[in-house]
């Protein structure tokens, strides 16, 4: 697995990242800074982590690569990636998490924040350019560092924030258990839950890293979720996964809720007009009143270029949010009789506390609530260790000849519209969706499906996957 940026940072094993590799990505990121003007010498430059095993080490030879390039680095220490990113928005500094998110623990990776919010994809081009010539010419040294600590006044800024979302006690009456696990954000959302009143019950608290991913909770998570609810009559389970920005919340039944419907909850919570989502997010987005739905490539990156270019365009009230349920703010908001200014990177704490409020408002419970909405079932899972170069050969495959894609799908049925925006989005013939889409983060092949139902679409998603399963079989004979 080698190291490349995917939907949000710099990916790879976490014996490639440590060392020489994670010097040279930092040391090529701050020469990028300061030739395009973002920063200059002395000044501040923040770096954070999660509790993966590797993430001291590669925090700690990033600082080091940070200061000898003249950079003034503090110590954030574990802090959710958003906090991270509002306190460099706040202070007009850039910013390293050093972070594998969701993916298992023995990967990780680094997300990068210019002092005006997370690079794009021009800046990743540049930084790979930067950090090839590096390796071309001298490798940089693999020191280990160590800055100012600052994680005190970052988690603090992200609370005051938080804390404004909702009057005090609004959360009374609901029980709430926190499943803790190994994410940065397990203390501050119970903290947070209970400022607002909520009876918060911590749960799964582990001092090994758990790889949770928001987007395709795995059957044994649901299982303690479900196990969860019922022993401590919960009305919700919260959590986030392993830097904090995507959001978990399950029912009182402990059935997770998609993180699609979450987004559309946050935005909802926020009032905003236009929201900005991928499109592997939920079909039923689009017609709901008051809202109109811009599609874009998954991955943060592109959510936030296209919340720029509609803040160009004229559009207000812009937020945003992916299927995984990370929600990015583009547009101030007045909540609570507050401003609640843009931060447009993924947050997992404001579709949380927007669900609850939502709930709580509506004197419903989560179930009820999320049935509502009344969106077409949606339902995602993946192949985990599926070799990049097969995933690319089967997406070669499906989109080099009509009669590929008809041979392909024979077992699963006929295609009457085809989206190709990000990996290949198909809607059957009957209505049915399902979404074929290799990980931008991980050796992983993805395959998203909608139905009517959610016995039709558990269907469709496991013949999706072996389907994809028989063809990698197939074509490596």
């Amino acid at each position: 697995m080698q190291l490349k940026f995917g939907t949000s940072g710099l990916r790879g094993l976490s014996e490639e990242l440590k060392g020489e590799p994670s010097a040279r990505y930092a040391t090529a990121f701050a020469r990028h800074l300061m030739a395009a003007g973002h920063s200059r010498p002395g000044d501040p430059i923040l770096i954070a982590r999660d509790f993966r095993d590797s993430s001291p080490e590669i925090a700690a030879v990033c600082a080091a690569a940070l200061s000898r390039e003249g950079l003034r680095v503090f110590d954030c220490g574990t802090v959710p990636t958003p906090a991270l990113a509002l306190y460099g928005l706040a202070n007009k500094v850039a910013g390293l998490m050093i972070t594998g998110s969701h993916i298992p623990a023995d990967r990780n990776g680094i997300k990068f924040y210019r002092p005006d919010g997370e690079i794009d994809k021009q800046d990743e081009v540049a930084i790979s350019r930067i950090a090839d010539g590096i390796a071309n010419q001298i490798a940089p040294v693999a020191d280990a560092g160590t800055g100012e600590d600052y994680a005190a006044p970052a988690a603090a800024l992200f609370m005051e924030r938080n804390r404004q979302l909702l009057p005090a006690g609004a959360l009374s009456g609901l029980k709430v258990g926190v499943y803790q696990h190994s994410t940065v954000a397990r203390d501050l959302i119970a903290e947070l839950l209970a400022d607002f009143g909520a009876d918060v019950v911590a749960l799964g608290r582990s001092e090994h890293f758990v790889p949770v991913d928001t987007e395709a909770v795995s059957a044994e998570t649901i299982e303690r979720l479900r196990d969860w609810a019922r022993e401590h009559r919960l009305d919700a389970i919260v959590s986030a996964d392993g830097d904090g920005d995507r959001p978990l919340v399950a029912d009182e039944n402990g059935l997770p809720m998609r993180g699609d419907l979450l987004g559309l909850m946050a935005c909802g919570f926020l009032g905003a007009r236009l929201a900005v989502t991928p499109v592997t997010s939920n079909s039923g987005l689009e017609g709901r009143e008051g809202l109109s739905v811009l599609r874009t490539r998954v991955g943060s990156p592109f959510v936030i270029a296209g919340m720029q270019q509609a803040l160009k365009e004229g559009a207000q009230k812009v937020a945003g949010f992916e299927a995984n349920g990370g929600t990015l703010t583009a547009s101030p908001f007045v909540v609570n009789g507050a401003t609640l200014e843009a931060l447009p990177t993924r947050d997992s704490f404001l579709p949380i506390v927007a669900a609850l409020a939502a709930a709580g408002e509506a004197k419903l419970s989560l179930s009820a609530l999320a049935a509502s909405y009344r969106l077409p079932v949606a339902l995602s899972d993946r192949l985990e260790n599926f070799p990049v170069e097969t995933s690319t050969r089967l997406m070669a495959y499906l989109r080099g000849d009509e009669s590929n894609l008809v041979e392909f799908l024979s077992p699963i049925g006929g295609v009457s519209a085809v989206s190709d925006i990000d990996g290949l989005r198909l809607t059957l013939d009957d209505g049915r969706i399902i979404h074929f889409r290799p990980s931008g983060n991980a050796p992983e092949m993805r395959c998203y499906v909608e139905a009517e139902s959610s016995e039709a679409a558990e269907a469709l998603l496991s013949r999706g996957l072996s389907t994809i399963r028989r063809w990698a079989e197939t074509a490596s004979n």
